[in-house]
């Protein structure tokens, strides 16, 4: 198969890294000209692997046909790296979508029936240009989101199996919502704190802006007609969303159950970043809109109140035009706007 990945950064260089390792043929495509020298120099770093993987990173646009278009942009470049490499497809390629939020509605509309859903189970980061770590185990979730089944599907999975392993799903929009849950919780906060996850889920007003903000998207998603799906094989968003009793309440048993429940998945991805907060740090726009900001849109069209996601994203945007610094205090900050705002 002739694989093509757009985009350098954590989630593309692993898989790239990983896929060459296994002797597959890789075109990497990135606009960033920093990492495609390093990279073309020294080869894909991989932490945790002694030697340099052989591999070059072009930044103009390739000649050759792919089976395959794997994004690993940033939500806010997914559909203009769609645009730009969708006619680079094969007569039966695909795109596959590896963005949080519910980019694959996007892609849709430029390359119809020809989208991919990857959820990404794993967490990846890139501590110099062209090293890369990963920062959390996991797999890949792989489907379309009309539910149809597909054999591009199952080859992918094949493909894929050297980075991790691959579950397909008939319920690719139950899945996507769930993740999307715990991503407009885990990233967004993670942005606005400025630490790792592990650190900020020992905090119990960080933990309850968590559950509050999962809370509103599975209301949406319930409205929407969604059926969610266990995250990870073990986290159930039906579960930890908040009933009317919870969310008045401050120490009942059911509560302290969710903020254990939050604790373990702290621990779990202790060493994962917010991809979020990288992109504030190179200058870059944040994905909030794509993820907190999904769900505001959609519970206004749905008539189902979002604001503690609506206070996420303005806070967010805040700090990307540099109002306010990320940092545990801005969390703190955001827990007091919102207690106000929660029923």
């Amino acid at each position: 198969m002739n694989i093509l990945i757009a985009g350098s950064g954590g989630i593309g260089g692993v898989c790239a890294s990983q896929l060459l390792a296994a002797g597959q043929p890789v075109t990497v495509y990135s606009t960033n000209k920093e990492i495609a020298a390093t990279v073309n120099r020294d080869g894909f770093r991989l932490v945790g692997v002694d030697r340099p993987i052989p591999g070059k990173i072009v930044t103009a646009l390739p000649e050759e046909r792919f089976d395959y278009v794997i994004l690993a942009t940033q939500p806010p470049q997914v559909e203009e790296a769609a645009r730009e490499l969708a006619p680079l497809l094969s007569q039966r390629g695909a795109l596959v979508c590896l963005q949080n939020g519910l980019c694959e509605d996007r892609l849709e509309r430029i390359a119809p029936g020809r989208v991919i859903g990857a959820i990404v189970g794993w967490g990846a980061s890139m501590p110099a240009p062209g090293v890369y770590e990963q920062t959390a185990p996991g797999g890949f979730t792989l489907g379309r989101m009309d539910g149809r089944a597909d054999a591009r599907v199952e080859e992918l999975a094949r493909l894929l199996a050297p980075v991790g392993d691959c579950d397909i799903t008939e319920n690719l929009a139950g899945k996507r919502w769930s993740k999307l849950a715990l991503n407009c919780a885990i990233s967004s906060l993670g942005a606005i704190g400025g630490d790792r996850v592990g650190e900020l889920m020992q905090i119990r007003s960080v933990r309850r802006l968590a559950l509050e903000i999962m809370t509103e998207v599975v209301e949406v998603a319930r409205v929407e007609g969604v059926r969610l799906e266990k995250v990870s094989g073990t986290l159930d968003l039906d579960w930890v969303a908040l009933s009317a009793e919870e969310r008045r309440s401050t120490g009942s048993p059911s509560l302290l159950a969710k903020h254990s429940l939050l604790l373990a998945v702290g621990f779990r991805y202790r060493r994962m970043r917010s991809s979020m907060l990288s992109a504030l740090e190179r200058g870059r726009p944040p994905a909030v809109d794509f993820l907190n900001g999904e769900i505001v849109t959609r519970g206004a069209a749905r008539g189902v109140a979002t604001p503690v996601n609506a206070a996420v994203q303005q806070m967010v945007w805040e700090i990307a035009r540099g109002e306010r610094a990320s940092s545990v205090e801005s969390l703190r900050e955001l827990f007091g706007r919102t207690k106000a705002l929660r029923p």
